[in-house]
């Protein structure tokens, strides 16, 4: 029997000792109005929200028969670090500038693999440590209700 979820408690709203199951989800499938999904215990979970919503690590999906926990599933990331904040800020200008998905932590960033963006991080003095973590990047200016993307099909323009 699958269960189905259509209120999301957010991260941090919830005490997580009550989940009753957990799904492992990656970035990707993390943004959705309506997905099928397993969890870890094999159960089917269908996600049926009435708008697409951004799923975070933490997250709290409640069904029927209780609560089930998100995690993040850790993907092959780009840590970057620098020697100074102000070396890391122009590091994440640089990123910012590209449009690129990116976890800020507290003297670090996060990005997904990319050899080109990495070897510009090096170039600008950055390092970059290979990792594989759970990715959750900063939601972006669009993320309070109005979803934004650059393959939309909209006729409207962007200046940059």
């Amino acid at each position: 029997m699958t269960q189905r979820c259509e209120t999301i408690l957010p991260a941090k709203s919830w005490d997580q000792a009550q989940a009753t199951d957990t799904v492992l989800i990656d970035f990707d499938r993390r943004h959705r109005r309506r997905i099928l999904l397993t969890t870890e215990s094999g159960a089917a979970l269908l996600l049926d929200l009435p708008h697409a919503t951004r799923l975070r690590d933490g997250d709290g999906l409640v069904t029927a028969t209780g609560i089930v926990r998100v995690q993040a599933r850790p993907e092959p990331l780009a840590e970057i670090h620098a020697h100074s904040d102000a070396e890391l800020i122009r590091i994440a200008w640089h990123l910012g500038n590209r449009h690129l998905p990116v976890q800020l932590l507290r003297d670090k960033i996060r990005i997904r693999r990319d050899h080109v963006i990495e070897d510009m991080v090096e170039q600008l003095g950055g390092h970059v440590d290979i990792i594989d973590a759970p990715f959750d990047p900063e939601a972006g200016a669009y993320a309070g209700g109005h979803s934004h993307s650059h393959d939309d099909d909209d006729d409207h323009d962007h200046h940059h």
